[in-house]
């Protein structure tokens, strides 16, 4: 980071903290509320204009960084004539449309008659709401591959630029499916969910090690959860090698433990964790298990606690008081025991680790204790090397994967379907989490300085984890000013924000 730029952050931190000071210290009542400006008069300004999404230029960098823009152009081939607009600039358009707050295509207008953010972005116009569906309408399931070949071809790029420590790890990749519920009557491809719901029921591969989706698959609302994923699953261990990682795990829920590739991908040295159904055979197993050879399982604590650390006493279970007030029938954990066994699926050609986990439970209603009862969890490996419970506990931290379909679903609003057809619904799927992508890269390759790597790499993580809403506020949403001197556009943040700095960093590294 230059050093006037450093300077005037600093500047502009103290600034702040001296006004929270003086705002902190106890002072006479006033008499009147703290929001007390009067007289507010609006001007336009004839010379200053502004952009309030300052953020995106960083963003825009970082898909130029990254060959994005010669990458969708050389691979996806949906136009026959550009004019003016390249395949490069709609997937753009729809893309910062949803890094603004854009909510639906219709937000594109507000971009459009933008005259600032045209002039930031260096472009005449962009396409318009209308044009934008058409693109999309355009796409069939070979472009949607090439779109999303094109992306994973700068994905590789942003790992093995952003270090070896990443790519060291083991990369755990999960698929889940969600339904995406729409009330239109004329949809193509979309069907009855087993919730009863219409619409449909996308695939999401991603890899959980920075939270990515590598692939989005768009189906039927009735169509199996796991239908298809033993392919992109395929693809996406191909990808992560390509990319520079020597460990690959797969991890899913019991929808998909298909068993006719586990043998395969046991001899391409490919872990996996799945989920088991609990059918009659796998209960019969985990029941004639002796009772000595079940240990307690310990669950790891949410945070650590130091001796001294002060914190607040939970306060009272509502819920818990009105379930038992009402009378309602309850589910109490009492324990959870973990033992395993080998077992041999009969798709299988040779047997598998399983790891059992046996939750001893007590059904109240209100306060009087009904009955005892036990359920069972199955998870299948071939993995020996990890204990029982960290088989365990790796089988649940799949459900993170959770926080991204939601973040897909409600923050990028990605997992949506705004056009009529099954491909192009795809096809915005695709494009609009493609926003998320951005946001991973962006904290992939922020810098990480020896001397200060502690700190670095929280803000790695920091940003990694970050919900969608939370980045937006903080690194995309910062006023600006938009300059031309001599061949440089620049963009003049005008306002502090907590993150500039780290902003500043990412800037020099890119």
């Amino acid at each position: 980071m230059k050093q006037h730029v450093a300077r005037q952050l600093k500047k502009r931190k103290r600034r702040m903290n001296r006004r929270l000071k003086r705002a902190r210290r106890p002072r006479r009542d006033s008499g009147r509320p703290v929001l007390s400006a009067n007289a507010i008069a609006y001007e336009v300004s004839d010379r200053t204009s502004a952009i309030a999404h300052g953020g995106l230029g960083a963003v825009h960098r970082l898909v130029l960084k990254a060959g994005l823009v010669e990458a969708i152009d050389a691979q996806l081939n949906v136009l026959k004539v550009h004019q003016p607009y390249h395949e490069s600039d709609h997937v753009l358009n729809i893309a910062y449309n949803v890094m603004c707050g854009g909510r639906t295509l219709d937000d594109i207008e507000l971009r459009r008659n933008d005259e600032v953010h045209l002039d930031g972005l260096g472009a005449e116009m962009i396409p318009d709401p209308t044009t934008a569906g058409d693109f999309c309408r355009r796409f069939e399931a070979s472009h949607i591959d090439a779109l999303m070949s094109a992306i994973n071809d700068c994905r590789v790029r942003v790992w093995q630029q952003a270090g070896t420590e990443l790519l060291t790890q083991r990369a755990c990749i999960e698929a889940d499916g969600s339904i995406v519920p729409t009330e239109g009557e004329c949809k193509e491809g979309m069907g009855l969910s087993y919730k009863c719901v219409w619409g449909y029921h996308p695939l999401v591969i991603s890899l959980a090690n920075t939270g990515e989706p590598l692939f989005i698959v768009n189906r039927a609302g009735g169509r199996p959860s796991s239908e298809g994923a033993a392919d992109y699953f395929d693809r996406a261990i191909a990808l992560c090698r390509r990319g520079g990682f020597t460990e690959v795990l797969l991890r899913g829920d019991t929808d998909f433990s298909q068993t006719q590739h586990l043998d395969r991908w046991h001899e391409d040295g490919v872990g996996f964790v799945f989920g088991y159904n609990a059918i009659n055979a796998m209960k019969q197993r985990a029941d004639s298990i002796p009772t000595d050879e079940y240990e307690k399982l310990v669950r790891r604590a949410k945070r650590a606690f130091v001796e001294d650390d002060e914190r607040r006493a939970r306060p009272p279970s509502v819920k818990e008081e009105i379930v038992r007030n009402k009378g309602y029938k309850n589910i109490r954990l009492r324990s959870e025991e973990i033992a395993e066994f080998d077992y041999q699926p009969g798709a299988c050609k040779r047997p598998y680790r399983v790891v059992v986990i046996r939750k001893n439970l007590t059904i109240e209603q209100g306060s009087t204790a009904l009955f005892d009862d036990v359920r069972y969890f199955f998870y299948i490996t071939n993995d020996r090397e990890m204990s029982a419970s960290e088989v365990a506990f790796s089988a649940n931290d799949r459900c993170d994967q959770e926080n991204l379909i939601a973040q897909l679903k409600h923050g990028v609003r990605a997992l949506h379907a705004p056009v009529n057809t099954l491909h192009a619904n795809w096809a915005y799927m695709v494009i609009a989490a493609l926003a998320w992508t951005l946001k991973a890269w962006m904290a992939l390759l922020l810098p990480v300085v020896p001397r200060w790597r502690k700190q670095h790499e929280a803000e790695r993580r920091e940003w990694l984890r970050m919900d969608f809403r939370t980045f937006r506020n903080a690194i995309i949403d910062i006023p600006a000013q938009i300059l031309s001197s001599g061949r440089r556009r620049i963009w003049r943040l005008l306002a502090w924000r907590p993150q500039a700095a780290v902003l500043f960093r990412l800037l020099d590294a890119l």
